[in-house]
Protein backbone atom coordinates (compact mmCIF):
# COMPACT_ATOMS: atom_id res chain seq x y z
CA UNK A 1 0.00 0.00 0.00
CA UNK A 2 0.98 3.69 -0.96
CA UNK A 3 2.61 5.77 2.16
CA UNK A 4 -0.50 8.12 2.00
CA UNK A 5 -3.64 9.52 0.00
CA UNK A 6 -0.97 12.76 -0.33
CA UNK A 7 1.80 11.11 -1.94
CA UNK A 8 0.39 9.63 -5.73
CA UNK A 9 -1.67 13.22 -5.71
CA UNK A 10 1.43 15.25 -5.09
CA UNK A 11 3.33 13.46 -7.44
CA UNK A 12 0.94 13.97 -10.43
CA UNK A 13 -0.23 17.39 -9.81
CA UNK A 14 3.49 18.51 -9.41
CA UNK A 15 4.43 17.26 -12.64
CA UNK A 16 1.34 16.84 -15.33
CA UNK A 17 0.33 19.86 -14.23
CA UNK A 18 3.37 22.30 -13.49
CA UNK A 19 4.28 23.16 -17.45
CA UNK A 20 4.09 26.91 -16.68
CA UNK A 21 7.30 28.22 -17.76
CA UNK A 22 8.27 31.26 -16.00
CA UNK A 23 8.32 33.41 -19.43
CA UNK A 24 4.83 31.19 -21.28
CA UNK A 25 1.26 31.69 -21.15
CA UNK A 26 -0.43 31.39 -18.02
CA UNK A 27 -1.32 27.59 -16.63
CA UNK A 28 1.01 25.31 -18.98
CA UNK A 29 0.04 26.87 -22.55
CA UNK A 30 2.55 27.56 -24.38
CA UNK A 31 1.47 30.70 -26.96
CA UNK A 32 4.79 29.80 -28.98
CA UNK A 33 3.39 28.59 -32.05
CA UNK A 34 3.98 30.74 -34.91
CA UNK A 35 6.90 32.39 -35.01
CA UNK A 36 5.85 35.41 -37.15
CA UNK A 37 3.27 35.63 -34.55
CA UNK A 38 5.75 36.42 -31.63
CA UNK A 39 7.25 39.40 -33.42
CA UNK A 40 4.03 41.31 -33.41
CA UNK A 41 3.17 39.30 -29.32
CA UNK A 42 0.49 37.19 -30.57
CA UNK A 43 -1.47 40.59 -31.97
CA UNK A 44 -2.28 39.34 -35.20
CA UNK A 45 -4.14 36.18 -33.66
CA UNK A 46 -7.49 35.17 -35.15
CA UNK A 47 -7.97 37.71 -37.71
CA UNK A 48 -4.47 38.60 -39.56
CA UNK A 49 -4.78 35.32 -42.00
CA UNK A 50 -1.71 36.16 -43.35
CA UNK A 51 0.80 33.08 -42.90
CA UNK A 52 0.00 29.20 -42.76
CA UNK A 53 0.24 29.38 -38.72
CA UNK A 54 -3.69 30.78 -38.94
CA UNK A 55 -4.30 26.58 -39.31
CA UNK A 56 -4.22 27.06 -34.98
CA UNK A 57 -4.83 30.81 -34.38
CA UNK A 58 -8.22 30.51 -37.11
CA UNK A 59 -8.74 28.09 -39.57
CA UNK A 60 -11.22 30.04 -41.03
CA UNK A 61 -8.90 32.86 -42.02
CA UNK A 62 -6.73 30.36 -44.41
CA UNK A 63 -9.60 31.87 -46.82
CA UNK A 64 -7.05 34.47 -47.13
CA UNK A 65 -3.83 32.48 -48.50
CA UNK A 66 -4.24 31.63 -52.13
CA UNK A 67 -2.55 28.72 -53.56
CA UNK A 68 -0.51 26.10 -51.85
CA UNK A 69 1.52 27.51 -48.76
CA UNK A 70 3.39 25.71 -45.78
CA UNK A 71 5.29 27.14 -43.13
CA UNK A 72 7.66 25.73 -40.87
CA UNK A 73 10.22 27.21 -37.95
CA UNK A 74 10.24 27.36 -33.94
CA UNK A 75 11.14 29.36 -31.00
CA UNK A 76 14.53 29.10 -29.38
CA UNK A 77 13.41 29.91 -25.79
CA UNK A 78 15.77 30.95 -23.04
CA UNK A 79 14.39 30.93 -19.23
CA UNK A 80 15.44 30.76 -16.30
CA UNK A 81 13.94 31.09 -12.27
CA UNK A 82 15.24 31.59 -9.31
CA UNK A 83 13.90 29.69 -6.25
CA UNK A 84 15.22 32.38 -2.79
CA UNK A 85 14.87 29.88 0.67
CA UNK A 86 11.78 31.69 2.62
CA UNK A 87 12.37 29.54 5.96
CA UNK A 88 11.45 25.97 4.23
CA UNK A 89 10.46 23.58 7.11
CA UNK A 90 9.17 20.31 8.15
CA UNK A 91 8.36 18.25 10.71
CA UNK A 92 8.81 14.86 12.49
CA UNK A 93 6.35 12.37 14.20
CA UNK A 94 6.25 12.79 17.61
CA UNK A 95 8.12 16.39 18.00
CA UNK A 96 6.27 19.45 18.64
CA UNK A 97 9.21 21.88 16.91
CA UNK A 98 9.85 22.02 13.25
CA UNK A 99 13.50 22.00 12.05
CA UNK A 100 14.33 23.37 8.86
CA UNK A 101 14.92 21.91 5.18
CA UNK A 102 18.26 23.36 4.28
CA UNK A 103 20.06 23.00 0.43
CA UNK A 104 20.83 24.79 -2.54
CA UNK A 105 18.69 26.95 -4.74
CA UNK A 106 18.25 24.16 -7.47
CA UNK A 107 20.12 26.43 -9.99
CA UNK A 108 18.38 26.76 -13.11
CA UNK A 109 15.97 24.32 -13.75
CA UNK A 110 15.57 24.86 -17.33
CA UNK A 111 17.64 23.64 -20.58
CA UNK A 112 19.94 26.17 -21.72
CA UNK A 113 17.89 26.78 -24.90
CA UNK A 114 13.94 25.11 -24.97
CA UNK A 115 13.30 24.80 -28.88
CA UNK A 116 9.23 25.02 -29.72
CA UNK A 117 8.46 23.55 -33.00
CA UNK A 118 5.74 23.82 -35.37
CA UNK A 119 4.73 23.20 -38.91
CA UNK A 120 1.87 23.84 -41.04
CA UNK A 121 0.08 23.74 -44.48
CA UNK A 122 -2.82 24.93 -46.55
CA UNK A 123 -3.80 24.69 -49.89
CA UNK A 124 -6.63 25.85 -51.85
CA UNK A 125 -9.04 23.36 -53.55
CA UNK A 126 -11.42 25.79 -55.02
CA UNK A 127 -12.42 29.33 -54.84
CA UNK A 128 -14.08 28.44 -52.20
CA UNK A 129 -12.99 25.88 -50.12
CA UNK A 130 -9.25 25.47 -47.95
CA UNK A 131 -7.67 22.40 -46.45
CA UNK A 132 -4.98 22.42 -43.97
CA UNK A 133 -2.96 20.88 -41.38
CA UNK A 134 -0.71 21.72 -38.27
CA UNK A 135 1.81 20.14 -36.10
CA UNK A 136 2.63 21.77 -33.22
CA UNK A 137 3.27 21.62 -29.55
CA UNK A 138 0.57 23.43 -27.38
CA UNK A 139 1.62 22.23 -23.79
CA UNK A 140 5.07 21.01 -22.32
CA UNK A 141 8.09 22.15 -19.79
CA UNK A 142 11.09 20.23 -18.68
CA UNK A 143 12.80 21.72 -15.99
CA UNK A 144 15.20 19.92 -13.27
CA UNK A 145 16.45 20.90 -10.27
CA UNK A 146 20.61 20.15 -8.96
CA UNK A 147 20.53 17.97 -5.97
CA UNK A 148 20.63 18.77 -2.72
CA UNK A 149 17.60 21.52 -3.75
CA UNK A 150 15.89 23.15 -0.23
CA UNK A 151 12.41 22.54 -2.53
CA UNK A 152 13.15 18.66 -3.45
CA UNK A 153 10.65 17.45 -1.67
CA UNK A 154 7.88 19.74 -3.65
CA UNK A 155 9.49 18.62 -6.80
CA UNK A 156 13.20 17.63 -8.98
CA UNK A 157 12.42 16.70 -12.37
CA UNK A 158 9.30 17.36 -14.32
CA UNK A 159 9.05 16.78 -18.19
CA UNK A 160 5.36 17.48 -20.14
CA UNK A 161 5.22 17.24 -23.49
CA UNK A 162 2.32 17.06 -25.75
CA UNK A 163 2.49 16.67 -29.96
CA UNK A 164 -1.04 18.04 -31.31
CA UNK A 165 -1.93 16.88 -35.05
CA UNK A 166 -4.70 19.50 -36.42
CA UNK A 167 -6.53 18.63 -39.77
CA UNK A 168 -8.65 21.55 -40.49
CA UNK A 169 -11.00 23.09 -42.98
CA UNK A 170 -12.07 26.61 -44.48
CA UNK A 171 -14.96 27.79 -46.44
CA UNK A 172 -15.38 31.06 -47.91
CA UNK A 173 -19.59 31.51 -47.46
CA UNK A 174 -19.39 35.03 -49.49
CA UNK A 175 -16.02 37.42 -50.57
CA UNK A 176 -16.35 39.02 -46.77
CA UNK A 177 -16.61 36.27 -44.54
CA UNK A 178 -15.62 32.54 -43.77
CA UNK A 179 -16.12 29.63 -41.60
CA UNK A 180 -13.39 26.73 -40.71
CA UNK A 181 -12.73 24.69 -38.23
CA UNK A 182 -10.82 21.53 -37.38
CA UNK A 183 -10.17 18.48 -35.30
CA UNK A 184 -7.27 18.31 -32.44
CA UNK A 185 -5.55 15.01 -32.19
CA UNK A 186 -3.17 15.25 -29.05
CA UNK A 187 -0.56 13.02 -27.79
CA UNK A 188 0.74 13.96 -23.84
CA UNK A 189 3.53 12.07 -22.20
CA UNK A 190 4.79 13.01 -18.24
CA UNK A 191 7.79 12.23 -16.66
CA UNK A 192 8.44 13.62 -13.31
CA UNK A 193 9.98 13.03 -9.63
CA UNK A 194 10.73 14.44 -6.26
CA UNK A 195 12.33 13.60 -2.60
CA UNK A 196 10.38 11.68 0.01
CA UNK A 197 11.11 12.52 3.55
CA UNK A 198 11.96 10.00 5.89
CA UNK A 199 10.96 10.16 9.64
CA UNK A 200 14.07 11.13 10.79
CA UNK A 201 15.41 14.59 9.23
CA UNK A 202 18.93 12.49 9.94
CA UNK A 203 18.26 9.73 6.91
CA UNK A 204 18.83 9.92 3.28
CA UNK A 205 15.50 11.00 1.46
CA UNK A 206 13.38 8.61 -0.34
CA UNK A 207 12.52 8.80 -4.09
CA UNK A 208 9.39 9.33 -6.06
CA UNK A 209 8.27 9.35 -9.42
CA UNK A 210 5.54 9.11 -12.20
CA UNK A 211 5.49 8.50 -15.83
CA UNK A 212 2.19 8.63 -18.08
CA UNK A 213 0.71 9.28 -21.18
CA UNK A 214 -2.29 9.35 -23.14
CA UNK A 215 -4.06 10.13 -26.59
CA UNK A 216 -7.08 12.55 -26.87
CA UNK A 217 -8.91 14.31 -29.10
CA UNK A 218 -10.68 18.02 -29.05
CA UNK A 219 -12.02 20.76 -31.73
CA UNK A 220 -12.07 24.17 -32.93
CA UNK A 221 -13.87 26.16 -35.15
CA UNK A 222 -13.71 30.30 -36.24
CA UNK A 223 -15.23 32.97 -38.02
CA UNK A 224 -13.21 35.50 -40.31
CA UNK A 225 -14.89 38.70 -41.32
CA UNK A 226 -13.17 41.41 -43.66
CA UNK A 227 -14.25 44.38 -45.17
CA UNK A 228 -10.72 45.26 -46.93
CA UNK A 229 -8.88 47.53 -44.81
CA UNK A 230 -10.26 45.89 -41.30
CA UNK A 231 -10.48 42.21 -40.01
CA UNK A 232 -12.43 40.39 -37.65
CA UNK A 233 -11.70 36.89 -36.35
CA UNK A 234 -13.17 34.77 -33.29
CA UNK A 235 -11.79 31.41 -32.64
CA UNK A 236 -13.00 28.78 -30.11
CA UNK A 237 -10.64 26.06 -29.08
CA UNK A 238 -12.32 23.16 -26.98
CA UNK A 239 -10.98 21.50 -23.77
CA UNK A 240 -9.50 18.49 -24.31
CA UNK A 241 -9.71 15.76 -21.57
CA UNK A 242 -6.54 13.20 -21.12
CA UNK A 243 -6.38 10.07 -18.80
CA UNK A 244 -2.70 9.41 -17.76
CA UNK A 245 -2.01 5.92 -17.63
CA UNK A 246 1.47 5.06 -16.61
CA UNK A 247 3.66 4.04 -13.32
CA UNK A 248 4.20 5.17 -10.18
CA UNK A 249 7.39 4.02 -8.36
CA UNK A 250 8.88 4.82 -4.53
CA UNK A 251 11.82 3.72 -3.33
CA UNK A 252 14.22 4.44 -0.78
CA UNK A 253 12.12 4.20 2.25
CA UNK A 254 13.29 3.21 5.52
CA UNK A 255 12.03 1.85 9.10
CA UNK A 256 8.21 1.37 9.47
CA UNK A 257 7.87 3.40 5.57
CA UNK A 258 9.80 0.22 3.67
CA UNK A 259 6.47 -1.57 2.83
CA UNK A 260 5.81 1.22 0.52
CA UNK A 261 8.76 1.00 -1.58
CA UNK A 262 7.08 -0.05 -4.86
CA UNK A 263 6.34 0.20 -8.69
CA UNK A 264 1.83 0.29 -9.55
CA UNK A 265 0.18 1.07 -12.48
CA UNK A 266 -1.51 4.64 -11.61
CA UNK A 267 -4.12 6.71 -13.68
CA UNK A 268 -5.06 10.27 -13.39
CA UNK A 269 -7.28 12.64 -15.46
CA UNK A 270 -5.80 16.13 -17.23
CA UNK A 271 -7.87 18.28 -18.06
CA UNK A 272 -6.72 21.44 -20.73
CA UNK A 273 -8.87 24.52 -21.11
CA UNK A 274 -10.97 26.00 -23.48
CA UNK A 275 -9.70 28.65 -25.00
CA UNK A 276 -11.49 31.59 -26.75
CA UNK A 277 -9.78 34.53 -29.03
CA UNK A 278 -11.28 37.30 -30.44
CA UNK A 279 -8.97 39.84 -32.84
CA UNK A 280 -9.39 42.80 -35.01
CA UNK A 281 -6.40 44.03 -37.78
CA UNK A 282 -6.92 47.19 -39.61
CA UNK A 283 -4.82 49.08 -42.16
CA UNK A 284 -4.26 52.65 -41.21
CA UNK A 285 -2.63 53.17 -44.79
CA UNK A 286 -1.59 50.82 -47.23
CA UNK A 287 1.82 50.21 -45.52
CA UNK A 288 0.68 50.66 -41.87
CA UNK A 289 -1.58 48.00 -39.77
CA UNK A 290 -2.27 47.99 -36.14
CA UNK A 291 -3.80 44.83 -34.28
CA UNK A 292 -5.64 43.54 -31.47
CA UNK A 293 -6.18 40.56 -29.80
CA UNK A 294 -7.47 39.38 -26.03
CA UNK A 295 -7.47 35.84 -25.26
CA UNK A 296 -9.79 33.87 -22.45
CA UNK A 297 -8.60 30.50 -21.20
CA UNK A 298 -11.12 28.33 -18.86
CA UNK A 299 -8.83 27.14 -16.64
CA UNK A 300 -11.13 27.21 -13.81
CA UNK A 301 -12.49 24.08 -15.20
CA UNK A 302 -9.37 22.85 -13.86
CA UNK A 303 -9.87 22.40 -9.93
CA UNK A 304 -8.46 19.43 -8.64
CA UNK A 305 -6.19 16.19 -10.06
CA UNK A 306 -7.46 12.71 -8.65
CA UNK A 307 -5.24 9.89 -8.49
CA UNK A 308 -6.23 6.45 -9.06
CA UNK A 309 -3.66 3.93 -8.15
CA UNK A 310 -3.65 0.01 -9.12
CA UNK A 311 -3.08 -0.44 -5.38
CA UNK A 312 -3.94 1.72 -2.39
CA UNK A 313 -6.51 4.91 -2.04
CA UNK A 314 -7.13 6.85 -4.85
CA UNK A 315 -6.83 10.78 -3.52
CA UNK A 316 -7.45 14.33 -4.98
CA UNK A 317 -5.11 17.74 -4.65
CA UNK A 318 -7.15 20.46 -4.97
CA UNK A 319 -5.96 23.18 -7.50
CA UNK A 320 -8.46 25.76 -7.72
CA UNK A 321 -6.89 27.49 -10.85
CA UNK A 322 -8.73 30.84 -12.05
CA UNK A 323 -9.87 31.51 -15.87
CA UNK A 324 -7.21 33.80 -17.09
CA UNK A 325 -6.69 36.30 -19.84
CA UNK A 326 -3.99 37.44 -22.02
CA UNK A 327 -4.17 40.78 -23.99
CA UNK A 328 -1.98 41.93 -27.02
CA UNK A 329 -1.63 44.98 -29.10
CA UNK A 330 0.87 45.28 -32.48
CA UNK A 331 1.72 46.98 -35.32
CA UNK A 332 3.72 46.30 -38.68
CA UNK A 333 4.82 48.10 -41.33
CA UNK A 334 6.18 47.62 -44.81
CA UNK A 335 9.54 49.35 -45.45
CA UNK A 336 9.22 47.95 -49.41
CA UNK A 337 8.06 45.13 -51.01
CA UNK A 338 11.19 43.33 -49.50
CA UNK A 339 10.59 44.07 -45.69
CA UNK A 340 8.22 44.08 -43.26
CA UNK A 341 9.10 45.14 -39.37
CA UNK A 342 6.74 44.17 -36.93
CA UNK A 343 6.55 44.90 -33.04
CA UNK A 344 4.18 44.11 -30.25
CA UNK A 345 3.27 44.01 -26.45
CA UNK A 346 1.34 41.17 -23.86
CA UNK A 347 0.34 41.10 -20.85
CA UNK A 348 -0.51 37.33 -19.83
CA UNK A 349 -2.51 36.37 -16.34
CA UNK A 350 -1.26 33.60 -14.56
CA UNK A 351 -4.51 31.31 -13.44
CA UNK A 352 -2.40 29.57 -10.64
CA UNK A 353 -3.63 29.94 -7.25
CA UNK A 354 -1.48 31.46 -4.69
CA UNK A 355 -2.37 29.31 -2.15
CA UNK A 356 -1.37 26.29 -4.53
CA UNK A 357 1.94 27.84 -5.75
CA UNK A 358 5.19 25.08 -6.03
CA UNK A 359 8.34 25.29 -7.38
CA UNK A 360 7.19 23.14 -10.31
CA UNK A 361 4.85 26.39 -11.33
CA UNK A 362 7.56 29.52 -10.98
CA UNK A 363 5.01 31.24 -12.20
CA UNK A 364 3.11 34.82 -12.38
CA UNK A 365 1.64 37.42 -14.31
CA UNK A 366 3.98 38.17 -17.51
CA UNK A 367 4.36 41.33 -20.05
CA UNK A 368 5.92 40.54 -23.35
CA UNK A 369 8.06 43.01 -25.48
CA UNK A 370 8.55 41.75 -29.15
CA UNK A 371 10.12 42.63 -32.16
CA UNK A 372 10.60 40.89 -35.69
CA UNK A 373 10.90 41.42 -39.43
CA UNK A 374 9.89 39.36 -43.12
CA UNK A 375 12.13 39.65 -45.32
CA UNK A 376 10.40 38.10 -48.72
CA UNK A 377 12.96 36.06 -50.33
CA UNK A 378 11.17 36.15 -53.39
CA UNK A 379 7.39 35.59 -54.65
CA UNK A 380 7.62 31.92 -53.43
CA UNK A 381 9.52 32.19 -50.47
CA UNK A 382 9.77 34.47 -47.12
CA UNK A 383 11.91 34.65 -44.32
CA UNK A 384 10.45 35.35 -40.76
CA UNK A 385 12.53 36.25 -37.53
CA UNK A 386 11.56 37.81 -34.15
CA UNK A 387 12.90 38.13 -30.70
CA UNK A 388 10.73 38.82 -27.34
CA UNK A 389 11.57 39.22 -23.67
CA UNK A 390 9.19 38.40 -21.34
CA UNK A 391 9.12 39.64 -18.13
CA UNK A 392 7.78 37.77 -14.98
CA UNK A 393 6.24 39.10 -11.79
CA UNK A 394 7.75 37.21 -8.40
CA UNK A 395 5.59 35.10 -6.25
CA UNK A 396 6.10 34.00 -3.01
CA UNK A 397 5.54 30.05 -2.68
CA UNK A 398 4.17 28.50 0.60
CA UNK A 399 3.81 24.93 0.18
CA UNK A 400 2.66 22.23 3.06
CA UNK A 401 2.72 18.83 2.10
CA UNK A 402 2.18 15.85 4.21
CA UNK A 403 3.53 12.58 3.59
CA UNK A 404 2.17 8.92 5.72
CA UNK A 405 -0.75 8.06 7.32
CA UNK A 406 -0.66 9.30 11.15
CA UNK A 407 0.69 8.70 13.43
CA UNK A 408 3.72 8.97 11.19
CA UNK A 409 2.81 11.78 9.45
CA UNK A 410 5.65 14.27 7.96
CA UNK A 411 4.52 17.43 6.85
CA UNK A 412 6.90 19.74 4.71
CA UNK A 413 6.31 23.12 4.19
CA UNK A 414 8.23 25.04 0.92
CA UNK A 415 8.56 28.58 1.54
CA UNK A 416 10.03 30.47 -1.69
CA UNK A 417 10.52 33.19 -3.30
CA UNK A 418 10.46 32.70 -7.17
CA UNK A 419 11.45 35.39 -10.02
CA UNK A 420 12.39 34.58 -13.79
CA UNK A 421 12.67 35.70 -17.15
CA UNK A 422 12.59 34.48 -20.22
CA UNK A 423 14.52 35.39 -24.36
CA UNK A 424 12.81 33.70 -27.40
CA UNK A 425 14.51 34.18 -30.97
CA UNK A 426 12.08 32.34 -33.17
CA UNK A 427 12.54 32.48 -37.09
CA UNK A 428 10.33 30.44 -40.07
CA UNK A 429 10.47 29.47 -43.59
CA UNK A 430 6.84 30.13 -45.79
CA UNK A 431 6.81 28.41 -49.12
CA UNK A 432 4.20 29.64 -51.63
CA UNK A 433 3.61 27.50 -54.40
Amino acid sequence: MLPTRHIPSLFLFAGAMAAPLPALAGGFYLQEQSPKETGRALSGGAAAGDDPSTVYFNPAAMTQLSGIQTSIGGVALKASARQSNRGSNRSIPGVPTRVPVTGNDGGNPFDSVIPIPSFYATGQVSDRLWVGIGVNAPFGLKLEYDDGFFGRYDSLYTDLKTYNIQPSAAYKLTDNLSIGGGVDVQYVKVTLTNALPQLSPLLADGHASVKGDDWSVGWNAGVFYTTGKTNFGVHYRSAIDHKLQGTQAISGLLGPLAGANASVDATAPLNLPDIVTISMMHSLTPKLRAMLTGRWYNWSRFKSIAITPAVGTPSVKELDYRDSFSFSAGGEYDVNDKLTLRAGTMFDRTPTNPQHLTTRVPDGDRVWLTGGATWNLSQAMALNVSYAHTFVEKANIIRPDSYFPAPATVTATTLAQTSGNADQVAASLTLRF
